[in-house]
């Protein structure tokens, strides 16, 4: 079982957390960096209206392109890189070299700029969207462009993994893949978050996110690897409604 997630945001150089002295090199280093050239030769303002952010986030992200190739510039695991509210809930902070050696094997993270990374892949911070066109993404959007790449090398991922594709990644993810042929090819299950209101499902952005990284823990914590254990997961009164669940969805509410 292959369980998969988004990147975030937000993210860090430093940390203060212990983890094997061996980190790996992303898969698809070559073509982060030359994506981070091209981004490098931005000036702040281009940046700030290619991504959409405000001057203090576009400034900050043009010195993270000028200094990417820096040595002095550090790479962290990318379990470690990304502080958004999933990575939060994982709280990587006290695992042992085990569960980071378990995460390495069961765990996928996306990025526009990266493809698809595992846990401990050395990356540097930086910010992209999947709607952003480069020319070193052949003028496609990040989408478009990493599709033809990714799908079959993900689709592999996972039926080395037995097969079973826990997906607790945000929808627009599915855009970097040709999902069609990924669900044809393995089982994607994927774990909704709700809270019952009047009888009424919701969709809470926030405790979904929680409950993303939450779930993730719990699976790497425990080395789950058949899907009724799942059932099992727990957390601030989310629990596991049976009936409102499918074989493909699995509903996770709070009352």
């Amino acid at each position: 079982m292959l369980t998969f997630i988004s990147c975030a945001k937000t993210m860090t150089n430093k940390t203060k957390v212990r983890f094997p002295a061996h980190p790996s090199i992303p898969t698809f280093q070559e073509f982060a960096n030359r994506h981070a050239l091209e981004l490098s030769r931005l000036s702040a303002e281009e940046l700030g209206e290619l991504l959409q952010v405000n001057s203090k986030l576009s400034a900050e992200n043009a010195l993270r392109y000028r200094d990417f190739f820096s040595e002095t510039n550090t790479a962290l695991p990318a379990i470690l890189s990304y502080t958004g509210m999933v990575f939060k809930r994982i709280n990587a902070s006290d695992f042992s070299e085990e569960d980071f050696t378990y995460a390495q094997d069961h765990l996928l993270i996306t990025s526009f700029l990266y493809g698809l990374l595992r846990p401990m892949d050395r990356i540097k911070n930086y910010r992209l969207e999947g709607n952003v066109k480069l020319d070193s993404g052949k003028g496609e959007s990040m989408f478009h462009f990493w599709r033809p790449v990714l799908t079959d090398f993900f689709i592999h991922a996972i039926k080395e993994q037995g097969g079973i594709l826990i997906n607790l990644a945000s929808e627009e993810m599915k855009n970097l893949f040709d999902w069609r042929k990924v669900c044809s090819e393995v089982q994607v299950i994927t774990p909704d978050f709700y809270t019952i209101k009047n009888g009424k499902l919701k969709a809470v952005t926030v405790y979904a996110k929680m409950c993303r990284g939450e779930m993730t823990r719990f699976i790497l914590k425990n080395r789950i690897e058949d899907i009724k254990e799942l059932q099992a997961f727990e957390w601030e009164g989310f629990h596991f409604d049976e009936e409102r669940s499918t074989d493909d969805h699995l509903l996770f509410v709070w009352e």
